[in-house]
């Protein structure tokens, strides 16, 4: 009997990474899986993020088994412990104090739409209004208010029901490059017709991961905070995937040198994949009533051990260093396929260890990702069509790991026969035409 056979009878249908990736897992270590059939597999997927220092990282590892051994608090709700007490005082010490920044750290629920969610409550509560304002390609959360911020029509209409007090506006290069939005945005707040109220907030990524690996400008970004402190409007980032070190900074907004009034930080920072979320707030924001946002998992000690240690990789400079450098590779690499294989009409996008090319040809980014899985490297699609192929080893990976799963990309690119491939979905008659044209 197939072995996942049990899920297809048991687990609902709302399963989809398994959809993608059709085999039991047992074991990983580094950016290396293994199967129930002993086959080997490069990560080049991260855990959507939550896995930035890869599988089972030894040192991890070892102060978990300790922590457990010596039967350290696990569940506490918010109550003090000694885990909560040192992830404070590192990361105060680690992270905030050498960038001078002040932020209180809010334990929320264990993911990252729970941050959004708090930090859409709390810049209603600061500002008493009720409207939020957000970007084309958004990518928020699952739950209702995380939703109501997200752009992809599919994923919003999974709420059942019309979602509001959300303005969506053209993020940076979504009216073409020559185009800053910030001026239409700036144009629509100044107009008292526009038929647009002042929001309490503007969230965004300045990476958009799953809404295709669109990268906002450092200037834009300095536009945005600037329109921000112009208007009273309070500043959200959602660091949730870039953050934690993936755009070779800890936090992906530095190069820009702003000052967000709350950042939203899940995925990769209890540093093993444990369920973690923190909401980070400007002090004078910190208005909260006790108990008026909670929940039962925000005290997760092992996920405070674990972000704790994890910290250690910002001590120093050199995983950022080795990120920037490895990121140049990938783009180069990335630019090489676009170039050779022009029938793709590829485009390179993203930041540091998150990058990759949107493909124009209906379909081509998943039939790419597949073809990776059987070969031995596991990739996920983005955008919202899927045309995007998307690029997220951990940031531990050595230059051997990283090279041999650029190379699997290679073959798995070179084997999708383009052409073959459009004319058997029958589709994209315009595409096919310019393939023969070009070819």
């Amino acid at each position: 009997m197939n072995s996942l056979n049990i899920f297809n009878e048991l687990e609902s249908e709302v399963r989809s990474y398994c959809r993608s990736f059709p085999t039991v897992f047992t074991h990983a270590s580094g950016y290396r899986l293994r199967d129930d059939k002993n086959k080997e597999y490069i990560d080049f997927f991260s855990g959507a993020g939550a896995l930035n220092y890869g599988h089972n990282p030894s040192q991890i590892k070892k102060k978990l088994i300790e922590y457990l051994s010596r039967d350290g608090i696990v569940h506490s709700l918010d109550m003090a412990t000694e885990a909560k007490m040192e992830f404070l005082k590192q990361f105060n010490q680690v992270i905030l104090n050498p960038r001078k920044m002040k932020y209180k750290i809010m334990f929320t629920g264990p993911t990252g739409t729970n941050a959004v969610e708090s930090s859409l409550k709390l810049a209603r509560k600061v500002t008493g209004r009720d409207s939020i304002m957000c970007f084309t390609n958004a990518f928020h959360g699952m739950t209702m208010g995380s939703l109501s911020v997200t752009g992809n029509a599919s994923k919003r209409q999974g709420a059942g029901i019309p979602l509001g007090n959300a303005v969506f506006m053209p993020y940076d290069g979504y009216l073409g490059e020559n185009v800053d939005t910030v001026d239409y945005i700036r144009k629509y707040l100044n107009d008292s017709s526009s038929g647009i109220s002042l929001p309490a907030a503007i969230i965004l990524e300045t990476l958009q991961g799953e809404g295709g690996l669109n990268v906002a400008r450092l200037e834009w970004l300095k536009h945005i905070e600037a329109l921000c402190r112009e208007k009273d409007i309070l500043l959200i980032i959602d660091d949730i995937q870039a953050g934690c070190g993936r755009t070779g900074t800890f936090f992906s907004f530095e190069p820009a040198g702003i000052s967000p009034d709350i950042i939203c930080i899940s995925k990769s920072i209890s540093g093993y994949g444990l369920p973690m979320a923190i909401t980070l707030i400007k002090p004078e924001l910190d208005i909260w009533s006790a108990g008026e946002h909670n929940g039962t998992f925000r005290g997760h000690n092992l996920a405070f051990i674990a972000a704790t240690e994890a910290l250690n990789y910002w001590k120093e400079d050199a995983l950022s260093k080795q990120v920037r450098n490895m990121e140049k590779e990938i783009r180069s690499f990335l630019s090489d396929m676009v170039k050779e294989h022009p029938e793709i009409k590829g485009e390179v996008r993203g930041r540091g260890f998150m990058q990759g090319i949107a493909c124009e040809v209906d379909g081509l980014a998943e039939k790419v990702c597949s073809t990776a899985f059987t070969r031995g490297l596991i990739m996920e699609t983005s955008g919202a069509r899927d045309e995007v192929i998307k690029i997220m080893p951990p940031l531990t990976i050595d230059e051997a790991g990283l090279q041999e799963g650029l190379y699997i990309l290679k073959n798995s690119i070179e084997d999708t026969k383009v052409q073959s491939f459009i004319n058997s979905k029958g589709k994209n008659t315009s595409t096919q035409k310019h393939l023969r044209a070009s070819g």
